[in-house]
């Protein structure tokens, strides 16, 4: 399974429906773009120090998924299908739905718009 920035938070903030289904993942993916997007939000935490311990003990023991040449033909198939759709969302969902295509794994998130994007399925919590 794919996590969201905001399944990440939630996980890392040991929300109990959000960990549950991150107990029962097979395997915990979590993509550049993810952590990219959480380093950004944890700069302006009292915390930081804290979440980026706990970062790094999760990014040991999960795949970072980088974005590469598969990547930006998925990513680019799915722009033009949500913009023909007159559908689209945020730039680095698209990244995110762009591995979950490319992987075939489910994306963990609270972000209701993957629901529109085909070949690509959400968990919530």
């Amino acid at each position: 399974m794919i996590l969201d920035t905001n399944a990440l938070s939630a996980v890392a903030d040991n929300v109990s429906a959000a960990v549950q289904v991150f107990l029962h993942a097979d395997t915990i993916e979590v993509p550049v773009i993810v952590l990219g997007e959480y380093r950004f939000g944890i700069t302006q935490s009292l915390q930081r120090d804290t979440y980026e311990q706990w970062l790094t003990k999760l990014i040991a023991s999960s795949r970072v998924l980088d974005v590469n040449e598969h990547t930006t033909r998925r990513y680019a198939d799915l722009r033009l299908e949500l913009k023909k759709a007159g559908k689209p969302i945020p730039s680095n969902d698209v990244w995110i739905a762009a591995l979950s295509r490319q992987h075939s794994l489910p994306i963990l998130s609270r972000d209701h718009h993957f629901d529109g994007v085909s070949g690509v399925a959400r968990i919530s919590w």
